[in-house]
């Protein structure tokens, strides 16, 4: 099958995508679509654009389509369906902004036979980060030769089983990742001192990141039977009256029939709990229905209401009348967040800078923003600065050598390959070029395929490196380092309660936590700014800490949030 890199787009009276090599020598206008896909489009504009098309879908068919319990399959898939619509309308103004399109724009032409959608580059296990491709885009404008897309109705089967085994909890949380289980395990020990039985519902599909057995009798793990989430199955049939308008994305017209069907795509196979089918949804909705109707819990806390699985926890316990806590377990960076709604009652943030996002994005008339901290980082204050040093001189002492003086955490994220290959471009030249050594420990994400990273071996040349083991990561050695590396990484933040300093690689087209913009951090958009850093530090006997109101301008630490979520989870009046 031909890919959208082997295809360009030429004018001969009309518009067309011909294959890049049966392209005759010609002095039509033409442009490969690698070029295309190289250009970049104003984020602003295509955030406006994103939020007029989401809506367009949500009017587009005239009975929702919804699973059993009444969730809409927008609402549970917004985040997937969001993201792919944002590449729609990225291309389409990329597109509008060639000029010779700008002059002559019409209808593309295209072969049959071609993807509609493609897989953008990740490094994360189990997530797909879905595309449109340039075909695709001609069938939204209207190719023809396509087959006319059909409705969206529900297609299902019931899943049975899972709900007769949970005892009764005063409060039910869902984890599918290790980052939710290690905010959410410390808000459960602190429900069970006081008296109180709780049931954490492992909703993992990786391996790697279930949540571990408690060894507290109060807190109860229940895991979904994987077939559940893993089931393909998508949305199916014939038209329930859809109105086969449009949308105008700039100067194009975008059937929304067919950007429907485009969508509905994207819930047909199973990524796991990260992004699952439509199939997996319903099955999740009837385990989690059984599961809450024997728990008959007081609470539902989660660690992600917006994702699909969050956003159809959300649904099934307000159908019960359980109350709603969300603690943010990650960062929030302004503009990255692909879907800006808050479903839950109670909202728990880090900091003043996240009870400012939070309050743009709830979207009940009731709801509550609690600046708390983050319960995972009370365990800093217990912190074994000594053993983690000895464990990152430990990975980087060589055969005859003693372990370089200053060391450098980097906190990776699973980007995708060229993403991590620019920063780690960055970094690396910024380490050469300076004289003291540096060593440097590369911390993947929990989330991310360690092959990633491989080819820094060879980049690294003569520089000492090393990489940590998956159960350590960077939150397990970075009180140790003496400078941690960072674009978005919540370790950032780690780092900076613990007063260690933290590089901020805002390279270009990259958000960043913003640290620095709280005298938080060194912003570094170039290898020069890294080594300008590394210099500062290596000469510098004693940094100057982060100040207080800069540090609860971004988490407020005290040691006790995971007591005051608990205390918020378990409240008879909220």
């Amino acid at each position: 099958m031909t890919t959208s890199s082997e295809l360009t787009l030429t004018f001969t009276g009309r518009w067309a995508l011909v294959r890049t090599d049966e392209l005759t020598s010609s002095t039509a206008p033409h442009i490969t679509t690698r070029e295309l896909d190289a250009g970049r489009a104003d984020p602003e504009e295509v955030r406006q654009h994103v939020e007029r098309v989401t809506k367009a879908l949500e009017s587009l068919v005239l009975e929702p389509v919804t699973t059993p319990g009444g969730a809409s399959w927008l609402y549970v898939h917004q985040v997937p369906v969001r993201r792919f619509v944002s590449q729609v309308v990225r291309k389409l103004l990329v597109l509008s902004a060639w000029s010779p399109f700008a002059a002559h724009p019409g209808p593309i032409a295209t072969m049959p036979g071609q993807a509609l959608i493609g897989e953008r580059d990740s490094s994360a296990q189990e997530y797909r980060s879905y595309t449109v491709t340039w075909p695709g885009i001609a069938y939204l404008l209207g190719a023809e030769g396509y087959p006319a897309p059909v409705g969206l109705i529900p297609s299902f089967t019931y899943a049975r089983g899972g709900g007769s085994i949970s005892p009764r909890a005063e409060v039910v949380a869902l984890s599918w990742s290790s980052r939710h289980a290690q905010t959410l395990l410390p808000v459960l020990a602190e429900v069970s001192r006081q008296g109180q039985r709780s049931l954490l519902l492992d909703l993992a599909t990786d391996s790697t990141q279930r949540c571990p057995e408690p060894e507290n009798p109060l807190i109860t793990v229940c895991r979904i039977p994987e077939p559940h989430l893993l089931a393909s199955g998508g949305l199916s049939g014939t038209s329930s009256e859809a109105n086969s308008g449009f949308v105008m994305v700039g100067a194009h017209m975008v059937l929304l029939d067919r950007l429907v069907d485009l969508a509905a795509r994207l819930l047909e196979h199973s990524a796991g709990s990260t992004q699952p089918s439509w199939q997996a949804i319903v099955n999740a909705e009837a385990w989690l229905d059984g599961i809450l109707a024997t728990a008959r819990p007081t609470t539902v806390l989660v660690g992600n209401d917006t994702s699909p699985l969050g956003a159809l926890a959300v649904h099934a316990a307000d159908r019960i009348g359980a109350r709603t806590v969300y603690v943010q377990h990650g960062a929030w960076v302004s503009g990255a967040v692909a879907w800006p709604v808050l479903h839950c009652r109670h909202t728990v943030v880090m900091g003043e800078r996240d009870a400012a996002l939070a309050a743009n994005w709830v979207r009940r008339a009731d709801a509550e923003v609690h600046v708390l901290g983050q319960p995972r980082f009370d365990a800093l204050t217990m912190v074994d600065r000594p053993r983690q040093r000895r464990y990152l001189e430990r990975l980087l002492i060589q055969e005859d050598s003693r372990a370089p003086e200053r060391i450098a955490v980097w906190a990776c994220q699973p980007f995708s390959r060229d993403r991590l290959r620019a920063q780690a471009e960055t970094l690396l030249r910024g380490m050469r070029a300076v004289r003291e050594e540096w060593g440097l420990v590369i911390a993947p994400h929990p989330a991310q395929d360690p092959r990633a990273l491989d080819f820094l071996s060879e980049r690294a040349e003569a520089l000492r490196t090393a990489v940590t083991d998956a159960e350590t990561g960077a939150r397990g050695c970075l009180a140790g380092a003496d400078a941690v590396v960072t674009v978005s990484s919540t370790c950032g933040i780690e780092a900076m309660l613990l007063d260690v300093p933290v590089l901020e690689l805002h390279l270009p087209g990259e958000r960043t936590l913003g640290l620095a913009e709280h005298q938080a951090a060194y912003a570094c958009t170039d290898a020069v700014d890294v080594a300008t850093v590394l210099s500062h530090l290596a000469e510098s006997a004693h940094q100057m800490p982060v100040s207080d109101r800069a540090k609860n301008a971004v988490c407020r630490w005290t040691g006790t949030t995971a007591a005051a979520v608990a205390e918020l989870a378990l409240s008879p009046s909220s």
